[in-house]
């Protein structure tokens, strides 16, 4: 029963949670060759909004999540491009009223680690630091491509798993333009799921895309510090399981902050905070945490 519970919880949460990200400037100009090393930690917390077929009332989920990521910047056509890779250890717990009875649980586990290339091919000539502190920006376009590998932790005689056992595909396209200490960019992605052909049971749940919109307001600052306002859109991501449509088709948004600030020429922070505006199917969280950075 208590895993029923964390297993309906998570389900809607973590599809919840994979949409969610606030971005901002993910598609600026940056100077080639350079690697950055980011060490984050996140917490969020709040209400699962289920179907209402859900035996699932009244719920509760906090997520914590630890991460390490690495970043090297490089030339791809003449323009700048960037590879990140991250990967991290998640621990959750839930309470809830499953078919009338109280219910909770707690588990710690890895989550499936990504790769994702960005390639800003208009506005974004590659050069290294020297040329890039002279040059002036503007208008930037590029295109991005995420992919999700399924090697976090997952078990199949398990409800509940950090891992999703399923490759996950996100193309993005974004533009950002800046003009003197104002910035602002858009972004759009679709996230394709593969099948998980081995979920509890011996069930085979399929999900739609999920289609997102993301914009962000920034505002610079002297020494390096910057703020910027998030918000998103998502829609889509319905679940079928052995080919039954479950009925938690998501049309939700989020808004946020972010406020960042070097430390020294090498050490950087990162602050953000967000929370759900609107929520039809999924989880209502609220979501901060912080980062810090260290480029070699």
């Amino acid at each position: 029963m208590r895993h029923a519970l964390l297993a309906a919880a998570l389900l809607m949460a973590s599809l919840q949670i994979a949409a969610q990200e606030l971005e901002p400037r993910s598609y600026v100009n940056l100077p080639v060759g350079e690697t950055f090393m980011v060490l984050g930690a996140g917490r969020s917390d709040g209400d699962v909004s289920p179907t209402p077929s859900s035996p699932l009332q009244e719920a509760d989920l906090t997520i914590d999540v630890g991460v390490i990521g690495l970043a090297h910047s490089f030339a791809l056509a003449g323009k700048s491009a960037k590879v990140d890779m991250v990967a991290g250890r998640t621990c959750y717990e839930g309470s809830g009223i499953f078919l009338g009875e109280f219910v909770e649980g707690r588990r710690c586990e890895y989550i499936d680690p990504s790769a994702r290339l960005t390639w800003n091919f208009y506005g974004a000539p590659a050069m290294p630091l020297e040329d890039f502190m002279q040059w002036q920006p503007g208008l930037v376009i590029g295109t991005s491509l995420q992919v999700v590998a399924p090697v976090g932790t997952y078990n199949s005689d398990n409800l509940i798993n950090a891992g999703s056992n399923r490759w996950i595909v996100r193309p993005g396209l974004g533009m950002s333009f800046r003009t003197g200490r104002w910035h602002y960019d858009i972004s759009t992605t679709v996230k394709f799921f593969e099948t998980n052909t081995d979920f509890f049971g011996g069930n085979r749940l399929e999900q739609d895309p999920l289609y997102a919109l993301q914009f962000h307001l920034v505002r610079y600052f002297n020494k390096g510090r910057w703020i910027s306002l998030n918000g998103n859109f998502y829609s889509g991501g319905e679940n079928k399981q052995n080919g039954v449509d479950v009925g938690d088709r998501q049309e939700n948004s989020r808004w946020g902050a972010t406020f960042a600030m070097p430390l020294s020429r090498h050490h950087s922070i990162k602050l953000y905070a967000s929370t759900g505006v609107v929520t039809r199917i999924g989880s209502d969280f609220d979501t901060y945490g912080i980062a810090w950075q260290y480029r070699f």
